[in-house]
């Protein structure tokens, strides 16, 4: 983890101060170190608003750069911050925190569909993954009742590190056939859900996450749709 990364750090940070490191070509701004998620892996990039002296413009997301750095997308290019300037970093926090409970939602949607995941998407209502299922679920009832059962234990939801050696000696942690974990940095960030007897789910991953299951609240299964010959598009929506 790069210690520019204070979403990851700590995903419930709300607020945060930067520098502008570098303005882009297009209008990005890059801060020294960044609150905001930017886009990847299916989710989002963060949304909110920067604050310096003498400016103030509204973040409608944000993504990665090509050296690795965090660019922020403002709404508007005018009166942007000069590098070098001193910012405050804030969140659309309800936005955030609703990716949150579903993107840790999902990582249970793969335990209770213990199927290669092709494919998935982050929104602030509803999420949804790809499975390589040439069939559909016999009772997506019971689906939905297993997964808001995990979700109940309140489990634990925590980060570990391992090498990217350690990764290519266990490809059974990989979920995703889509999507490749992020390596040649020379560790990769897992996610546990649940811990000793009661661990659940370990895959790599570099989204934000709720603390424990339970913060996520009950969810419904919506549509599940056929997607290619193989492929089913499982979606579930936050009910509370």
């Amino acid at each position: 983890m790069r210690e520019a990364d204070l979403y990851r750090a700590d995903p419930y940070l709300t607020e945060a101060t930067a520098r502008v490191a570098a303005l882009t070509e297009n209008g990005g701004i890059v801060p020294d170190r960044s609150l905001f998620y930017p886009q990847g892996g299916g989710q989002p990039g963060d949304s909110g608003e920067l604050l310096w002296e003498g400016g103030r413009i509204p973040i409608v997301t944000a993504v990665k750069g090509a050296d690795g750095s965090v660019v922020l997308v403002p709404a508007e290019t005018a009166a942007l911050p000069p590098v070098g300037a001193e910012l405050r970093q804030t969140l659309d926090w309800e936005r955030r925190y609703r990716h949150m409970r579903i993107h840790t939602a999902l990582h249970l949607l793969s335990v209770v569909i213990p199927l290669p995941v092709t494919g998935g998407q982050i929104g602030s209502e509803k999420g949804r993954l790809d499975f390589d299922m040439p069939e559909p679920p016999e009772d997506p009832a019971a689906l939905e009742a297993e997964l808001n059962a995990l979700i109940a234990r309140a489990l634990p939801v925590t980060e570990d590190w391992i090498t990217d050696e350690d990764l290519a000696a266990n490809p059974g942690l990989v979920k995703t056939m889509s999507v490749a974990p992020p390596t040649g940095q020379g560790r990769v960030r897992l996610i546990r859900i649940g811990a000793g007897s009661d661990q659940v789910d370990l895959q790599p991953c570099g989204g934000t996450h709720v603390a424990r299951t339970g913060e996520i609240g009950r969810v419904a299964i919506g549509k599940i749709e056929k997607k290619g010959r193989q492929n089913r598009r499982v979606s579930l929506v936050l009910v509370d």
